[in-house]
């Protein structure tokens, strides 16, 4: 596999931090340039991040004395230094919109974080076990901005890989009529750690904004065909959400309801459509793809996020407590790790897809 310079746009922030963790020993990718907002550009990373980093892991000491440019200002600068790049920017949507569409337009790829894309027609919104076929829909996009290398393609949010996973094999084989999903978010998932976030100390915010709208609309996309150059969102199925933030520090816990179209399968049937899953991103052994990307633990009180989220390098989903239920056909517990498979991880398993099939 050839090498790849990257750079990351919005490098600062939390999940900018990830990426940047991320790539420090990557097989594919080299970190070969950082960007944030005005206010540190011209310093080094390390001094940008000073008093900032809340990673696990120390700054790479690759990435510490990279010169921090402004995103904004520097796109002919960046682009002529990077293969692609991964945005994490933290701005207002319209803003973001703009930028990545600009980059774009010169003739750079941009792999997303953000959601200002996701629901543009031409612009694949990719899990690669789930929906890998979605990025054909790049040639048409392509078209649309008149460009030949540069694209967009974006990660869905962050919430729906601890759910939307499991429910995408169990609908391919038996047909789901509806899910009622309640997820429990990392503060993480804000941009914050426990100790920056004493609203969260001893306490649950049962709101979190814009958040039950992007996990009850963005699975049908995911769920979505292409057809006439856009990709156009399923119907079902149907999907309600309640999004409460919880005292934990990485890790989405998503308590989901279902009932299937016809004849329900056994639980040990849909425990088998689960382990025997295998989606594209395991097919070409991507470097950061998990091996199973469904794991059920039989202990009656997990997945846990403080035991199970860093289940193969925090790629893969978590899924327990498997039972009947009184209204719905079935219920169980599911988990991903947020700011790896569920943000910069993913991001990250995306650009790997695209490059192995040829788009980067």
């Amino acid at each position: 596999m050839r090498q790849y310079k990257v750079g990351i746009l919005g490098a600062t922030g939390m999940v900018g931090q990830r990426f940047v963790a991320l790539i420090e020993c990557h097989p594919w990718f080299t970190l070969t340039t950082v960007a944030a907002s005005p206010r540190s550009a011209g310093k080094t990373y390390e001094k940008a991040i000073e008093g900032r980093w809340a990673m696990e892991t120390p700054i790479p000491e690759s990435a510490k004395n990279l010169t921090v440019l402004c995103a904004v200002n520097d796109i002919e600068k960046i682009t002529a230094e990077v293969d692609f790049v991964f945005s994490a920017v933290d701005m207002e949507k319209s803003e973001i919109f703009a930028l990545e569409q600009a980059y774009a337009k010169a003739e750079c790829p941009v792999v997303s974080n953000n959601s200002a894309h996701r629901q543009t027609p031409d612009v694949p919104m990719v899990v690669p076990e789930l929906n890998a076929d979605h990025i054909k829909v790049i040639e048409s996009q392509r078209k649309r901005l008149g460009t030949k290398r540069g694209f967009i393609a974006v990660k869905s949010n962050c919430s729906l890989q601890s759910y939307v996973p499991p429910l995408y094999p169990l609908h391919a084989k038996y047909g789901v009529e509806k899910a009622l999903v309640t997820t429990y978010q990392a503060i993480s998932g804000a941009g914050k750690t426990l100790r920056s976030a004493p609203e969260i100390q001893d306490n649950v915010i049962p709101f979190i904004s814009g958040e039950e709208e992007k996990s009850q609309q963005e699975p049908l996309k995911i769920w979505g065909t292409i057809q006439d150059g856009e990709i156009v969102a399923a119907h079902e199925p149907n999907i309600t959400a309640q999004c409460v933030r919880v005292p934990v520090s990485d890790g989405h816990l998503a308590a989901v309801f279902l009932s299937f179209k016809g004849q329900a399968p056994g639980a040990e049937e849909i425990k088998t459509c689960w382990s025997d899953y295998i989606g594209r991103a395991q097919a070409l052994s991507l470097p950061s793809a998990p091996k199973q990307f469904l794991h059920y633990l039989e202990e009656e009180n997990r997945p846990q996020p403080k035991l199970d989220r860093d289940c193969e390098r925090g790629m893969a989903i978590t899924i327990g407590r498997l039972r009947e239920d009184t209204q719905y056909d079935y219920k169980f517990i599911c988990l991903s790790h947020n700011t790896l498979r569920g943000a910069a991880g993913g991001a990250v398993l995306m650009a790997e897809l695209l490059c192995s099939e040829g788009y980067i």
